[in-house]
């Protein structure tokens, strides 16, 4: 279960990080959440399994009623789910069908969010609308300081995906001024940036994945976003195992546990095998202790330490680059990557071994010193990333103590830096034991 892009099917969320404590305390109490209970109730879904609860590390989630395992968590019929079917049958309809070029599927949903939050008590939606997150935390909300301080490669996906952002308001700001007839008010003090991205982050967090439909009325973009409320207070952690998908037959959007949860625990779901820099960049959230966290090695790092004398080195880059060996590089939790590994054994070749490069990417060992070279190599840039990190942590902390307003921000960079922390080290512990082997 997924938001749509044509992604596997996961579920998109949203927490600045989240801990392995899992005992909530209720809030079916609170007003918003009666509302939406009631909301959803008028749509033919009542849950007896789960309800809304506030957890330490991830806020608001889904606590169990009852122990479940292997069983359906929740089915939510489609008269409840948001997508765009119920764009087009809405007040938006006739001026999507009618504006060229095509909108594409987010741009309508974006577009609904923005004026059913405008209409306020007149929307429909609004007890939905009502437990949404006011703000969100995904680097493209983050101050410009803040962003500085993200690790360089996702720094660099954080500006790229902002740019991309800005251009795709810029370029809808002809279709929001056709809205004019439906507005007391002037369309550019609805359609603003900032309620733009409110809305564009509400869809990339918290959108769950459908079948691709096509209508002449859209661009040929994906239609496979769908918001569900309720459903997606559901968070995520990477130790669990779901079923999920829209249900044809019963037409409902179901999601069936294969893990374990006990009465009054935290029920998680698992957006897919993430990183902790995707998680970042697409929910806005770290996960603690997540087993495909890593730290990415750019090429400019890969041959830092490498003799600069070596005249077969472009000739050993190329290599690389053409056997998709330059990206993914990585340390984790079991220490650098076989494809860091391989691609350091390549660049460590000597002279008289360079004709083995086809050897060596297909793993076979070339020599003794060759092993070792590239282990030491390994362990150098592992140190350098346990340096630049520890330095990180001493300017985020004085950020901190200095910008008392972005302190939750820099909470999330700070979290994100100790985690890959944790990983370099035990990276660095791994690899001298592997070292200690040609000793």
């Amino acid at each position: 279960m997924k938001k749509g892009r044509g992604r596997t099917s996961r579920i998109r969320r949203r927490k600045l990080f989240r801990s392995s404590e899992s005992r909530g305390v209720n809030e079916s109490y609170k007003p918003e959440f009666i509302e939406l209970k009631k909301w959803l109730k008028e749509r033919k879904f009542e849950d007896m399994n789960l309800t809304p609860a506030r957890f330490p590390g991830t806020g608001r989630g889904l606590m169990s009623k009852i122990s479940l395992q292997g069983q359906m968590i929740i089915s939510l019929p489609e008269s409840c789910l948001l997508t765009t079917d119920t764009v087009i049958r809405s007040y938006l309809g006739a001026y999507i069908a009618k504006w060229q070029p095509p909108l594409s599927p987010l741009l309508a949903l974006c577009t609904f969010l923005v004026a059913e939050k405008h209409a306020g008590d007149r929307s429909v939606w609004k007890p939905y609308l009502e437990v949404l997150p006011k703000a969100y935390t995904c680097p493209v909300c983050l101050e410009p300081e803040v962003v500085d301080l993200l690790p360089k490669p996702l720094k660099a996906k954080a500006r790229e995906q902002r740019t991309r952002l800005q251009a795709f308001f810029t370029s809808s700001r002809d279709f929001f001024s056709s809205l004019r007839p439906l507005f007391s008010e002037a369309v550019e003090s609805i359609f603003s940036y900032s309620a733009f991205l409110w809305a564009w982050c509400t869809v990339n967090t918290r959108a769950v994945y459908m079948k691709p439909r096509r209508r002449r009325c859209f661009s040929a973009e994906p239609d496979t976003y769908a918001l569900a409320p309720y459903l997606d207070l559901l968070n995520h952690s990477p130790d669990v195992q779901v079923q999920a998908g829209f249900n044809e037959e019963t037409r409902c959007y179901e999601i069936r546990t294969v893990s374990s949860c006990r009465k009054h625990e935290e029920v998680f779901i698992c957006y897919g095998p993430h990183d902790n820099q995707r998680l970042l960049l697409e929910y806005g959230f770290v996960s603690i202790h997540n087993p495909h966290a890593c730290v990415y090695v750019s090429k400019d790092i890969l041959v830092k330490y490498l003799p600069s004398t070596d005249k077969q080195m472009k000739k050993k880059i190329s290599i690389l680059k053409d056997h998709d060996f330059i990206e993914n590089l990585t340390f984790g939790w079991d220490g650098p990557s076989w494809r860091l590994l391989t691609a350091l054994k390549l660049l460590c070749l000597e002279a008289e071994e360079f004709t083995c490069w086809k050897k060596v990417l297909l793993g076979e060992i070339i020599s003794d010193t060759n092993e070792k070279t590239s282990l030491d190599i390994a362990q150098k840039i592992c140190c350098y990333f346990i340096e630049e990190t520890n330095a990180m942590l001493q300017k985020v902390s004085r950020m901190k103590a200095e910008e008392i307003a972005l302190i939750n921000q820099l909470t999330l960079v700070e979290t994100l830096w100790t985690e890959e922390l944790k990983i370099l080290q035990a990276s660095a512990g791994i690899l001298n034991n592997l070292q200690t082997a040609f000793t």
